[in-house]
């Protein structure tokens, strides 16, 4: 794979939804840059948790093709599936996902024991850790503190430092900021964008929240790159 070629490339897909006769999404194609940073707006119901999900192999499409960091997801076991995503894409969940009794340290290091090439990018995994908290701007002796302890924006910061050690090509963000206020989602913004640039990582964020647009390289609309077809009533 060459430092051109897209880090993620959706052609001719499509996925109906299992027991639901005449639901489906179609998406004719989706390309996103390497170090590009994409904001994809979209209502409630217009798939794009269907849309993350095929992009994380967790479900397959039924037609058409969708690479990551230029494999054909398709082509991978489910177990290989699993190790692909912990190795390649980097995920920042609505509610974070964090790991409420462990130390912050731990949480942050946990997809490094799925991934053993993301492991080998980083030459001390706990200086590492510590690195991404400073510059998230947590505080210095946040790394021995439980997860389930943290405010929701320190917990916000440890689930980006989560997604970014390692240096995977590929972020995904659904609705990180949907709890914050303006100040603090601008200032998480900031600080998230500058680790993915540093890191030469692609950014795909999902939101409902049009106002973020300005902060991105481009802005993706859900109803222009995929068809939702509902049956008739």
């Amino acid at each position: 794979m060459s430092d051109l070629d897209p880090i993620l490339n959706l052609e001719s897909t499509r996925y109906r939804w299992p027991g639901r006769a005449g639901f489906e999404l179609s998406i004719p194609t989706l390309s996103l840059a390497p170090s590009e940073t994409v904001l994809l707006l979209g209502e409630s119901g217009s798939g794009k948790s269907t849309l993350l999900s095929l992009i994380c192999g967790t479900i397959l499409a039924d037609e058409g093709r969708v690479s990551v960091a230029g494999c054909d997801i398709a082509r991978l076991s489910a177990g290989k599936r699993d190790g692909f995503r912990a190795e390649q894409i980097g995920l920042i969940f609505q509610q974070f996902n964090l790991l409420p009794f462990a130390s912050v340290e731990d949480n942050i290091l946990l997809p490094l024991q799925f991934a053993p090439k993301r492991r080998s990018r980083v030459l001390d995994t706990k200086a590492e850790a510590k690195r991404l908290c400073q510059d998230l701007e947590l505080p210095s002796d946040i790394m021995t503190m439980r997860a389930g302890t943290l405010s929701v924006g320190q917990q916000q910061r440890v689930a980006a430092a989560r997604a970014l050690i390692g240096a995977p090509p590929l972020i995904i963000a659904d609705e990180p900021t949907s709890a914050l206020d303006a100040e603090t989602q601008a200032r998480f913004l900031d600080l998230l964008f500058a680790q993915s640039r540093a890191h030469g990582t692609t950014l795909l964020m999902v939101s409902h929240d049009a106002r973020l647009s300005r902060q991105f390289d481009r802005v993706l609309q859900m109803h222009d790159i995929a068809k939702t077809h509902r049956p008739m009533t």
